[in-house]
């Protein structure tokens, strides 16, 4: 996977980060597909926890214009299918997602993982438990990830995902976890 910066990503018109939030917040700021915030064209980071490995990473994954490899392939291990072992490269772009996200609800906590990559094994299994499970799911591509936030409620992570428009939204309340994925954009 090439993890150098990509033009799918064009930087907007800059703005101060505290002015792009105001606008946000009152709902005057819309994104589209392609766009990201402002302000994240320097340096990224991700904070991530996987609940089923009991393992977590901060790490910067984006520096000075390109995507850092050794914290991608990091992620890649830490979001690997844990029933398989299996490891996968992660999107970055769902990495930008979730950066993203975290910024907007002014979340300090890490993202609680429940499901990054899925081998097909795995999610033929889930899919035999629960049809609502996508046979050819977005997670067997590293492009999906299910997540909680332990100081965002979930329906504010669902909303704050669906206002920036950049892939599919998902929200399960009786699981209490909200799917992302950076695929069409739809939500359910």
């Amino acid at each position: 996977m090439n993890y150098q910066g990509s033009s799918a990503h064009p930087h907007p018109t800059r703005l101060s980060r505290r002015a792009f939030l105001r606008a946000a917040a009152s709902g005057l700021v819309l994104l589209s597909p392609v766009q990201s915030l402002a302000f994240r064209a320097g340096r990224r980071s991700i904070a991530l926890y996987n609940t089923h490995m009991d393992r977590g990473l901060s790490v910067v994954y984006y520096e000075e214009g390109t995507y850092v490899p050794y914290a991608l392939d990091r992620v890649d291990e830490l979001l690997a299918d844990h029933r398989t072992g299996e490891v996968h490269p992660i999107d970055p772009s769902l990495l930008d997602l979730l950066h993203d996200v975290k910024i907007l609800t002014g979340s300090r906590a890490p993202f609680h993982v429940i499901s990054g990559y899925r081998s097909p094994q795995t999610n033929a299994l889930l899919r035999a438990r629960n049809r609502r499970v996508a046979k050819h799911s977005l997670h067997m591509q590293g492009m999906a990830i299910d997540v909680r936030m332990t100081d965002v409620g979930t329906w504010r992570l669902r909303q704050t995902a669906v206002a920036l428009g950049r892939g599919g939204v998902g929200y399960y309340a009786r699981s209490g976890f909200v799917h992302l994925d950076v695929g069409p954009v739809r939500t359910w």
